[in-house]
This record gives C-alpha cells, structure tokens and sequence, in this order.
C-alpha cells in the first residue's frame, strides 16, 4: 500500500465514536485496513463503509482526543487487496432473472459479456451491512456498474449473485433487495457452525466461477435454542428444564447485553432494549451482568416453574401475579427478588406505564449462543426465535452469590412529553439550520410501526434536506436517520449496522433505554446534549 495521504472529514457520531469521511470506497477500504493495522488510543471497533469508517472507542473523552490525530491520517489509497488476502471462489450459475437488463443497462450488449466480465475480475470485500454475511465487492470496474431496481423485490433468494453500481454481492440470505440479479451460488456464505460465520469479510478477495451443473443453494436455518418438540436433540450438557411458556403474549425474547465487535461482518450488536433494567433484574437475582432473561413486551407472558426458581421484574410498570398449585393467587412484587415454587404460575399484565418488563431467573436462560450471545436478534435472525406457547426454558446454576437489594429505578416515561438528549451530526449538514431547528422544536409522536429495530416517529416532515443520495455508511444504536419522507426513525437494539439516509443526531447512551419504553402515542421532544 502506497503512502498518499487520505483526505479525511472528521464528524462526531455521538457520544463514544467518529465518522471518518473520505473521497470513495477505495480510500475507505485503505483507512481500514490502516486502522485495524494501527488503532487508534481507545479504539474499540473500526467499521468500513462505501467512503467512510466509523470508528467507536471505549471512551467519549477518547473519542474526543483522538479526533485531531485522525484528520491528520495518512494510510495510503490503494484499493488493490493484500497479496496474502484470503482468496475465496464462489462457483455461480450465470441465470439471473436481471441478467439481460444488466447487458443492456452496462451496453456489453449480451448476457455472455456480463458474465465474461463478472468472471475475469478479482473483486475485494470493502465492507459488510445490510445482512450478517453480506459483502459488498469492488473490483469489476465502471463496465459493470449499473443502478438499483427501480421496484425492490419483497424477497431475493439465497445464494443469488447481483449487481448495483460499483458493487457486487452474493446474499447469504433471503432478504428484500433491489440488487441486479444476475446468477446463483451454492457456496455456504453464513455459516454458524463455523468458527468465522462469514465466508467473506473485509479484505477478502472474491473470484466468481461460473459452473453449469444444477447447484443446490441451502436456505440458512434458523437457530432455536429454546425446545420445543421439533428438533433433532443434540449432545451437550444435560438441560435443567426452568419453567414452561403457558402464553408467550406480543413478543417476548430471550436477551442478554448483546454480541458487540461483528459489525465488520454485518453483525449489530443487539441485546436488551432496555439495557438498564436487565442490569438490575440480574443483580436483584445475583445473576452476573451479562446473563440472558426475557424481555416482555407489554404483558401477557404466562409461564409455570418446572422447579423452584428466584426471580426479579424489572422495566415496564406491569402487574405481576402468581398462581399456586392449589389455586391461590396472590400479587408478586415490582423491582425486587421473590421465589415462584415448583408447579405456581407466574402472570405478567398489560403494564400501567412503559412498554418492556424484563424477568431474570437466578441462574439466567439457558441458550446456545451465537457469537457469543444469547440475544434475539430480530433484524438479522440471530439467536433463540422468539418465544412460543409451550416453549421450555432451561435455567442454570445457582451462581452462588446473594440476591441484590432492591433500587429505586429511573422514572419511565408519562404522559407528559420525554425529552431525549442527543449529540448533532454525523449528517446533521444536510438538514442546515432551519431543519436542525425544526428536529428540535417539534413534537414527535411514537408510531405504531416501532419495534425493536426502531422508533418511527410521526409529525409534521423535516423538510429542505440537501437533494441526492448519501452512500451507505455505518450507524449505532441511537443514531436518528431520516428518509426521504422527513420523519425520524430513531434505531435501537436490533438497528441494522449500516443505512443509506442521513443521521441527523445520536441520542446519548443514557437516554437510550427510556426510549425503549415508549409507548405509540408518547410524545417526544429531541435537545442537544451538553457537552
């Protein structure tokens, strides 16, 4: 890699991180090979994107401290990959439905062009998102750029091999897209079973090799961790059956704090939405921190203990009664540790105030962790499903240490207006001084359509945002984008690791888990943080 200085915009992506910009893929892909090569003091995580690397830090003074040296960076601007890159060759079947609009759309005027041409370059992985798994490949030259779909699909195969401007991709999973399709790989690019899930990450080189044979492309399963009936058993420790789901209610997952550190693969971190009210669910039951409960949203969860187990409600303001063998009901308390004995039944109600409660059993959930969690990950796929009616929980071993006394927990959001502190930028410019001051003069209204991937907000529409598309770039959970329609989505837990609109702002960490308990139709109001 050559030594040419990388001209770099340096924008505050909240609290703990930077957005380095540079002037294309290239340059980013260089920068981030330089970072993982030489962090930076504090850095935590570098993640490459189409011209920029977010890069996160154990610290917001880090993060501060070494905006300076960034902008000073000089990793070089090659976009040739290293020489001992890992080399990987997917055989595809060149039959993609789009495969013929891309001849026409590139004007290499027939299928067998494309595919020649699709073949004979060596393309690198610059960057992963969208997808766990999904790389974005540069390397086919301005002959094979083309644009996106004018109509997405609702659903693009497994394995399917596609084009979209400088890019191509293989998608590792069924997923909507509006990529151009233009053949068809077996290749196993996401793979749990294997030590590094993805078959190609950043720096990977990629050869497609065309075949002729009929190839079988194996849709990915998803990993249920919780029994239920249906799956072959497999050797391992010997389950301590907890309690059984009578009712599973709206949605109800198994989460602990998440698999941070895969972004690079297109991994998000995930985890308790709430993340403080898992914490203290866990110290009231003398769980370590990062053990796995249930997050709850808005009641309705039935279960029974199969054994006598401690546990701990935490979150949402919800009624929560137990049911004994022999009939008797009786009311469980809020924010501290009880015992629900072996065959009693435990109720969680809809919840006066907040939207997720949060059930730790002393010894946590037992799951099969997937990159070293146990979380759901509703927008990647990742981790036990959600829960189901019959669904048998295994809990742990006692850990051996006391139960916690019980905390005063944060307020949760009224019916008054709930302010959330956030830091400007990193795209804060596209909205200029008029749109930054109607973000925070105006009241937001939680919309039905959020989940735990994000808030959608409705109210009256940003408008004048700068004209044109902004080039997919790494996001955090907290990040506040805004689409085409000028009404924020504002991202939690399950928030996708990459996103193509501008993220006007990034509420601050410690706001981040009342936002998880607002309801649809809470009010919101966005202010700067001090800083």
């Amino acid at each position: 890699m050559h030594s040419a200085q990388v001209a770099l915009t340096v924008r505050p992506a909240g609290e703990r991180a930077l957005l380095l910009e540079t002037a294309g893929t290239a340059q980013a892909f260089a920068l981030h090979q330089y970072l993982s090569a030489a962090p930076l003091p504090g850095q935590v995580e570098a993640v490459p994107a189409a011209r920029t690397v977010l890069v996160r830090f154990a610290t917001g003074a880090q993060a501060r401290q070494a905006a300076g040296p960034a902008a000073e960076l000089e990793p070089g601007a090659s976009p040739e990959p290293a020489a001992d890159a890992p080399l990987v060759e997917l055989p595809t079947i060149y039959d993609g439905e789009d495969l013929d609009d891309v001849a026409r759309l590139t004007g290499l005027g027939s299928a067998e062009a494309v595919v020649q041409a699709h073949t004979a370059a060596l393309w690198t992985a610059a960057f992963c998102g969208f997808a766990p798994g999904f790389a974005y490949l540069t390397g086919g030259g301005p002959q094979l750029e083309v644009p996106r779909r004018e109509e997405p699909r609702t659903a693009v195969p497994a394995g399917a091999v596609a084009l979209a401007g400088e890019y191509s991709a293989a998608y590792p999973g069924v997923s909507p897209g509006g990529w151009q399709l233009i053949g068809r790989t077996s290749a196993a690019l996401w793979d749990l079973e294997r030590e590094f899930p993805a078959l190609i990450s950043p720096g990977t080189r990629v050869r497609f090799v065309p075949v002729r044979e009929q190839v079988l492309v194996s849709e990915p399963g998803t990993q249920e961790a919780l029994r239920d009936g249906t799956e072959t058993p497999k050797a391992g420790p010997v389950p301590r059956p907890g309690a059984e789901i009578l009712a599973a209610g709206p949605l109800a997952t198994v989460q602990d704090l998440g698999r941070p550190g895969h972004s690079h693969v297109g991994v998000g971190r995930s985890g308790a939405a709430d993340r403080s009210a898992l914490l203290r669910a866990n110290r009231l039951t003398g769980n370590p921190p990062g053990a796995a409960g249930l997050e709850v949203l808005f009641g309705g969860l039935r279960l029974r203990a199969g054994k006598d187990l401690v546990l701990a409600v935490t979150g949402a303001d919800t009624p929560v009664s137990i049911r004994t063998s022999d009939g008797t009901e009786r009311a469980a308390p809020l924010e501290e540790p009880f015992v629900l004995r072996s065959g009693s039944e435990l109720a969680l109600g809809a919840p006066a105030a907040g939207l997720r409660s949060y059930l730790a059993f002393r010894g946590g959930i037992e799951a099969a962790p997937v990159l070293g969690s146990r979380s759901t990950d509703t927008l990647a796929g990742l981790g036990p499903r959600p829960l189901r009616d019959g669904d048998i929980l295994d809990v742990g071993r006692d850990p051996g240490t006391a139960v916690g006394h019980p905390e005063t927990p944060p307020p949760l959001p009224g019916g008054g207006v709930t302010e959330l502190r956030y830091i400007p930028g990193p795209r804060q410019d596209w909205f200029g001084t008029d749109g930054t001051n109607a973000f925070e003069s105006r009241i937001w209204t939680v919309g039905e359509r959020s989940n735990r991937v994000g808030i959608r907000f409705d109210g009256e529409a940003l408008t004048g945002r700068e004209d044109g598309e902004l080039a997919s770039e790494a996001m955090l959970p907290g990040s506040v984008q805004v689409p085409p329609s000028g009404l924020p989505i504002l991202f939690l837990a399950d928030a996708p690791v990459t996103g193509g609109y501008p993220v006007i702002g990034v509420v601050v960490e410690a706001d981040l888990d009342a936002a998880a308990q607002l309801r649809p139709g809470s009010a919101v109001r966005f202010i700067p943080a001090a800083r």
